[in-house]
């Protein structure tokens, strides 16, 4: 129908009814595929397979934010990366 690509389509939302009825959603398309990776944001891009998911859980990452916090300046970058033993 928009003669888009198919990257760069965006479907969310979908809410599907019980016993067959009409299903809904949202779709996004975009010109190409830099606009939609401009625009979009980052979690929809993971499902997509467009960008990469960050590494480690949830919890390592609020852990390190911590950690950073409790330093200044320059020694952030340091105390944000793995505990030393």
């Amino acid at each position: 129908m928009y003669k888009a690509d198919k990257d760069a389509i965006f479907v969310f939302g979908m809410k599907f009814g019980f016993g067959g009825c009409k299903s809904t959603g949202f779709a996004v398309v975009y010109d190409s595929v830099e606009a939609a990776k401009k625009f979009e944001p980052k979690f929809r891009l993971v499902r997509q397979g467009m960008a990469e998911a960050p590494k480690g859980g949830r919890k390592q990452r609020k852990e390190k934010k911590n950690r950073a916090k409790k330093v200044r300046g320059s020694q952030k970058h340091k105390k944000s990366g793995a505990a030393k033993k």
